[in-house]
């Protein structure tokens, strides 16, 4: 795995720290932080907000911080913050020394919460959440004060310390802040600050029973560790004047500038955490690593790399305006990668055998085949080759259309790497199905031969049916039938595709890739992309296919120019 470079891209999120670094602001010094709430595994998403964070440090010599929003116990998990950490290294990111939590910030949280119920701008209210909600107003109506903002200081303390010792049952009593019930933002309408949660905290335990919310917890502890540039996506613009309003109200020392940038969006998926959540939860894929889902290990799975994402997230930018991308970018990120990297092998997914007729009986003889055109130190490997040898059923018809160029009924083609075989014959069982192709060879036309330039028209991959492993090769497609799945008032579920996996088994490929390791790439000849599953084993590998050779962006792209 290559090491990231610094962007040499720009975008406006740059130009405007760039302006910072010519005034000299933050003491010339740039300190981002990668912020996740561990309620679920990363996405796509995500990775692009990891490789603007943690590469916007490394072009400005900088440091970017790994800090986990850790505020809300019922839904956060250990194993979370675990396969966080491990995404993010695996994409080529280290936060060094810079990891943290919000937990650790729980203490001198509760003692900001104490200031601004002291300078009388916090208040305890009784208001249940739908009444809050309702209080709180619309777009065209101001909301209105609740009964409970007239509290004197020293009541609101008492009744905060009173919750902080877990006096009152979850829900009875929120700490809000006091700002202005008439604001044209609905956020500053005095927004909770503390909520009553008596649940487990993985990191503290049972210390607390009460918890900060998100918008209170995330500016300060932006401020504690000494951010300078708060970088969040687009829904978070309107609760900038709130991150401002805490961080000047308690007037901390570091106060850092929040900029926002689109988030992703890509087609034939869904990027919500809860919905992703859902589709573990309700069985429809099968966990957070199913190579159909867009969370990072799901496409680590499939056999996405590091290289090519960062790449993808490279070539979509930093926007101010949210748009959808394609995900035939995606994939066309991939497969610049995997032809630079990968391993070119043989695997027959659906074999009929063919048996040369005229190949003498019991030779066995060896052949030369090169990993990869592409990199000239990939170097050769050995292929074996014999009488009978297996070829796509797809790959051989007796009714050949215009310009067909496999096998046919007295149509040559050539083996790759090996011999030109013309069909002779077949034979069929009862039902009439094709069970065995008998060919000629002619054995002047191998590769590197006297005749090996003879001209044929297709060129099959192969194995011998002497030496090839068995292997089960699982072929995904999208996950959505629609485009935008989440879009119009219909359950996204419904457009969940019944048959975006295809598990094939009884496939052959090369016997070289019998025990082979998990997660590394391979190219099928006239396949597509496969990486080796975590559920190989060595009398059973499994593969599981990253991306087919068809590379549809090149085509909207050339059709586009």
């Amino acid at each position: 795995m290559s090491n990231p470079k610094p962007s040499t891209v720009s975008n406006f999120i740059h130009d405007r720290i760039e302006s910072d670094l010519n005034e000299n602001k933050n003491d010339g010094q740039v300190v981002t932080r990668f912020p996740p709430e561990p309620n679920g595994y990363l996405h796509i998403g995500h990775a692009k907000s990891i490789c603007l964070n943690f590469g916007t440090a490394l072009k400005y010599d900088g440091k970017c911080h790994l800090r986990f929003d850790d505020t809300n116990p019922s839904k956060e998990e250990t194993e979370y913050v675990e396969s966080i950490m491990e995404d993010v290294r695996w994409l080529g990111f280290d936060w060094g020394d810079d990891l943290f939590y919000a937990s650790n910030y729980f203490d001198k949280l509760y003692e900001y919460a104490e200031d601004l119920i002291k300078q009388g701008k916090a208040y305890v209210c009784d208001l249940s959440g739908d009444e809050i909600r309702e209080y709180r107003g619309t777009l065209k109506e101001p909301g209105k004060e609740s009964p409970y903002r007239a509290r004197s200081i020293e009541e609101n303390l008492d009744l905060f310390r009173r919750m902080k010792a877990g006096e009152f049952a979850n829900g009875e009593r929120v700490l809000r802040a006091k700002i202005d019930m008439k604001s044209g933002n609905i956020i500053m309408r005095d927004p909770v600050m503390y909520r009553i949660q008596k649940a487990e905290h993985h990191r503290t335990g049972s210390k607390w029973c009460i918890y900060p919310m998100y918008d209170f917890t995330h500016c300060l502890s932006d401020s504690i560790e000494g951010i300078t540039h708060s970088l969040c996506t687009l829904e978070f613009e309107n609760n900038r004047p709130l991150y401002d309003w805490f961080l000047d109200e308690l007037q901390t020392e570091c106060h850092p500038q929040q900029i926002e940038f689109a988030r992703l969006n890509l087609n034939y998926t869904v990027m919500s955490k809860r919905k992703l959540l859902e589709l573990v939860k309700n069985n429809h894929v099968n966990g957070w690593d199913d190579p159909r889902m867009p969370t990072i290990s799901g496409l680590r799975r499939r056999g996405y790399t590091p290289e090519s994402i960062r790449d993808f997230c490279e070539r979509i930018g930093v926007a101010k305006a949210d748009n959808t991308v394609d995900i035939a970018l995606l994939e066309h990120c991939l497969r610049e990668d995997l032809n630079k990297i990968a391993y070119r092998v043989m695997a027959v997914l659906k074999p009929v055998k063919v048996i040369i007729d005229n190949y003498p009986d019991g030779k066995t003889e060896d052949l030369t085949a090169e990993n990869n055109p592409e990199d000239e130190t990939a170097g050769t490997r050995t292929l074996k080759f014999s009488k009978e040898i297996l070829i796509e059923q797809e790959d051989f018809t007796e009714d050949p259309p215009k310009k067909y160029f496999r096998l046919s009924p007295g149509n040559e083609v050539r083996l790759k790497h090996a011999y030109i075989i013309k069909c002779e014959s077949v034979e069929k069982d009862d039902n009439d199905n094709i069970i065995q192709i008998h060919c000629s060879y002619d054995e002047t036309s191998k590769s590197g031969g006297a005749t090996a330039d003879r001209k044929v028209k297709g060129t099959l991959h192969w194995v011998s049916a002497a030496h090839c492993a068995e292997a089960e090769v699982r072929l995904y497609s999208h996950l959505f039938t629609k485009e935008n799945p989440e879009s119009g008032d219909e359950d996204y579920k419904n457009f969940l595709n019944r048959e975006s996996l295809e598990i094939l088994t009884g496939c052959k490929v090369e016997q070289s890739l019998a025990g082979v390791k998990p997660g590394l790439n391979f190219q099928f000849l006239r396949q597509g992309y496969f990486c080796s599953d975590p559920d190989s084993t060595n009398e059973n590998p499994v593969f599981n296919r990253a991306v087919s050779l068809r590379d549809t962006w090149a085509k909207i792209q050339k059709k586009g120019s």
